[in-house]
C-alpha cells in the first residue's frame, strides 16, 4: 500500500506501526474465537454447576492479579523505549519483582481465604491456581516485543498457546471424562503454556535470560511509578469480578449455577473490549498532536473518537441483544435463562467503550487519577446494587447493576468542572445528538 508524498510523513515508520497494530489485531482475534469455541465446551460439559465453581475460583484468584504484576507493563515499555542499552537490567528488575509479587501473593491469598472463604469450593483449587501469579512472571517478555514493534511474535505465542491450551481441554472434556479439579490444573497450565512461549521466541531472537540483572535503584523508580496503578488495578480487578462471586455466595445452593450460566453471558458481552483499547491506542498520538497545536481540532479529534466508540458499541449491543436466543443454541439447555441476561449485559459494553476512550482525555489532561476514582466509585455502585438486586433477581439483578455501575463510573467525569465539557461531549454522542447533525447538516 503506497501513500502520497507529504511533507513530514515517513511512509516506513507508518507501514511498520500499521503492520505491527495488524499482527497484534490478528492475535487477539484468533484468540478470542479459539477461547470463545473451547469455553462454550467445557461449560457444556461442566454444566452451569461446575462452570459456577470454576469460574467463581478463577474470578476469586484474578482479584489479586494488579497486585501481582504491580502495574509495571507499560513503564516496561517506556523504559525500554526511552534506553534500549538497558535491556537486560529492565528486564531483569521486573522479572524479579514480579516474581517476588506473586510468591508475596500466596500467603496473601490464604489469609483471605480464611476471612473470606467460598462455600463449596475446597482451598485446594484456590491455592493450585495461586501459583498463576509466580508463573506470569515471565510475560514480561510481552513488553520487550512491544518496544520493539514486534507484535507478531506475541501474536505467534498467543495462537500457539491457545491452540495447545484447547487441545488440553478437548482431550479432558472427550478422552478422560475428567473432573473439575483437572480443569482447574489446566487453567495454571495455559499461563505457564504463555510464559514457556514467550522465552523460546526470546531465545530465537540470540537473547538470554542468564544476562538478566536486577538493579535495586530502577526497582524503587518504578515501584513509584507504578503505585497508583497497582491500586487503580486492585479497584477494577473487583469492579470486574466481584459480581461473579457476590452471585455465588448470596444465591446460597443455587449459587453455584448461577455464576456459571452467568460466566457466558460475561464471556460474549465483553467479547469485543479490546477493540476500544487497539483503536484509541492507535488515534491517541494524532488527539494528543492535536491537543498541542490546535485546540478547536482537538475538541473535533475527541467528539469523533466518542461518536465511533458509541457507534461501534451500539452495532454490538444491538446484534447481541437480538441474536441472544440464537447463540444460547450453541448451549445446553440448562443455559437458557442466561439469554435474557446476555441482551441486558451486553448495553454495558457502550459505557466500556466510552469510558476507555475518556481515560485517554484524562492522560492527555494530566488528570489520570481520576481514573482510580471512577474505578472506585464503579467498584462501590455494583458492590451496593448487587447487595440489593440478587437476592431478587439473581443474575438479572448483576447484569443490571453492572450497566448501572458502568454507567455511572464512565459519566462521573460530568460532575468535576474540569471535565463537564467533555462528560457532555459523550452524553451527545451517546444520544445521537452528534449523528443527527451529521446527517442532516446541522451547525452546533
Amino acid at each position: 500500500m503506497r501513500f502520497p508524498t507529504i511533507k513530514g510523513f515517513d511512509e516506513a515508520a507508518f507501514q511498520k506501526y500499521l503492520k505491527n497494530t495488524g499482527w497484534l489485531m490478528a492475535g487477539r482475534v484468533g484468540s478470542l474465537i479459539i477461547k470463545m469455541a473451547i469455553n462454550i465446551k467445557v461449560a457444556n460439559y461442566l454444566l452451569p454447576q461446575g462452570n459456577g465453581l470454576l469460574n467463581s475460583s478463577t474470578s476469586y484468584i484474578f482479584l489479586f492479579t494488579a497486585l501481582a504484576t504491580l502495574g509495571l507493563d507499560s513503564f516496561i515499555v517506556k523504559e525500554l523505549h526511552q534506553s534500549p542499552n538497558q535491556r537486560d537490567s529492565i528486564l531483569g528488575t521486573a522479572l524479579w519483582m514480579k516474581i517476588m509479587a506473586g510468591a508475596a501473593c500466596m500467603p496473601l491469598i490464604y489469609l483471605a481465604w480464611q476471612v473470606v472463604p467460598l462455600s463449596g469450593i475446597p482451598y485446594l483449587f484456590i491455592f493450585i491456581l495461586s501459583f498463576t501469579g509466580l508463573f506470569q512472571s515471565f510475560t514480561i517478555i510481552d513488553s520487550y516485543f512491544q518496544s520493539e514493534v514486534k507484535s507478531k511474535y506475541i501474536m505467534q505465542v498467543q495462537i500457539v498457546g491457545n491452540i495447545i491450551s484447547a487441545a488440553i481441554k478437548l482431550i479432558l472434556i472427550f478422552w478422560l471424562s475428567a473432573e473439575l479439579i483437572y480443569f482447574i490444573y489446566a487453567y495454571v497450565f495455559d499461563v505457564l503454556i504463555l510464559s514457556l512461549g514467550y522465552l523460546m521466541v526470546y531465545r530465537k531472537q540470540g537473547l538470554h535470560l542468564s544476562t538478566w540483572k536486577f538493579d535495586r535503584v530502577l526497582a524503587k523508580k518504578l515501584l513509584g511509578l507504578s503505585w497508583p496503578l497497582i491500586i487503580s488495578g486492585i479497584m477494577v480487578s473487583v469492579y470486574m469480578k466481584i459480581d461473579v462471586l457476590m452471585l455465588k455466595e448470596i444465591l446460597g445452593g443455587k449459587g453455584a449455577a448461577e455464576a456459571g450460566g452467568y460466566a457466558t453471558v460475561v464471556m460474549f458481552s465483553e467479547a469485543l473490549n479490546f477493540v476500544p483499547v487497539v483503536i484509541v491506542s492507535s488515534l491517541f498520538p494524532a488527539i494528543l498532536n492535536a491537543r498541542r497545536d490546535d485546540a478547536i481540532r482537538y475538541k473535533k479529534r475527541l467528539g469523533d473518537l466518542f461518536d465511533l466508540m458509541v457507534w461501534l458499541s451500539l452495532a454490538f449491543a444491538l446484534f447481541i441483544t437480538f441474536s441472544s436466543p440464537l447463540i444460547y443454541k450453541l448451549f445446553k439447555p440448562e443455559y437458557a435463562s442466561s439469554a435474557p441476561v446476555l441482551a441486558v449485559h451486553v448495553w454495558g459494553s457502550i459505557f466500556v467503550f466510552l469510558g476507555v476512550a475518556s481515560s485517554q482525555f484524562l492522560v492527555a489532561e494530566g488528570l489520570s487519577r481520576l481514573t482510580f476514582v471512577r474505578s472506585t466509585i464503579g467498584a462501590i455502585i455494583n458492590i451496593a446494587l448487587n447487595l440489593l438486586m440478587i437476592p431478587t433477581m439473581g443474575m438479572m439483578g448483576t447484569a443490571i447493576a453492572t450497566v448501572t455501575a458502568y454507567f455511572a463510573s464512565t459519566f462521573l467525569i460530568i460532575l468535576i468542572p474540569k471535565t463537564r465539557p467533555q462528560g457532555i461531549m459523550m452524553l451527545k454522542s451517546l444520544l445521537l445528538i452528534t449523528l443527527v447533525r451529521r446527517i442532516f447538516s446541522i451547525k452546533p
